[in-house]
């Protein structure tokens, strides 16, 4: 009863200092299918999981190139990042409009060398080593965390296999194929650019032949109980949370 009071309308805040219509754009986010990146120096990586609606329907395209150096995943309903920041946050200051429920992960390149950011529908934006936005992507982010240290000094090749079994910690058991995920790169010397099907599918077969995995991520039983833990922290901290966590 206390959240309904003030969920109606986007410019207000709740006594605890939180706005729910942003978490709720927030949730949308999370129940996309996943998208990762991650960044070398050199290189960065967009990867996600390719869902359809039904068998009968082709996925939703969820990759995006932007210019020969910058690239957008999505994750949710389906240029420059303070800018794309700036527009997501109009939208939680009018009360005749409504957050965007999509997450982006943009990933670039400089003079600087390679970045990735994320860009959240609160309007907040924020640089990462590596990340995972989307369903199940705990699981990728247990993957990623655990490898982030060698990301800055990995090769194009490697940053797209680590992008890969990624991907697989979010597939609950699925198999990994080239049909149900899209790879991307970007990098010195090379413009942003979706690999084919036929493609992917070989650096899959390579690195299965190869007898690499994956290191073991806590198992289903586990991140469930996780994710219900959290669940109901953030409905007992609701006095205390941020507005904008995430």
């Amino acid at each position: 009863m206390f959240r309904n009071q003030y969920d109606t309308d986007v410019t207000t805040w709740s006594p605890a200092g939180r706005l729910f219509q942003v978490e709720y754009a927030m949730e949308a986010v999370k129940q996309g299918s996943a998208a990762i990146g991650l960044r070398s120096k050199t290189h960065a990586v967009l990867a996600c999981v390719n869902k359809a609606n039904s068998e009968l329907s082709s996925h939703q395209r969820k990759i995006f190139k932007v210019d020969d150096h910058i690239g957008v995943a999505i994750a949710g309903l389906t240029a420059d990042v303070v800018q794309l920041a700036d527009k997501a946050q109009v939208c939680t200051q009018r009360s005749w409009k409504r957050p965007y429920g999509v997450g982006l992960l943009v990933a670039g390149l400089d003079e600087s060398g390679a970045h990735l950011y994320y860009n959240c529908p609160g309007g907040n934006y924020f640089e990462y080593q590596a990340f995972a936005i989307g369903s199940r992507s705990q699981a990728a982010k247990t993957y990623l965390e655990r490898k982030f240290e060698s990301f800055p000094e990995s090769s194009r090749d490697d940053l797209i296999k680590d992008a890969l079994f990624a991907i697989r910690e979010t597939l609950q058991g699925e198999k990994l194929t080239s049909t149900v995920c899209t790879v991307s790169v970007v990098g010195v010397g090379e413009a942003f650019n979706i690999l084919d099907q036929a493609t992917v599918q070989a650096l899959i077969n390579e690195f299965e032949i190869s007898g690499e995995e994956a290191p073991a991520t806590a198992n289903v039983a586990e991140e469930a109980a996780g994710d219900a833990a959290a669940d109901q922290g953030g409905a007992a901290a609701e006095e205390e949370a941020a507005p904008m966590d995430i």
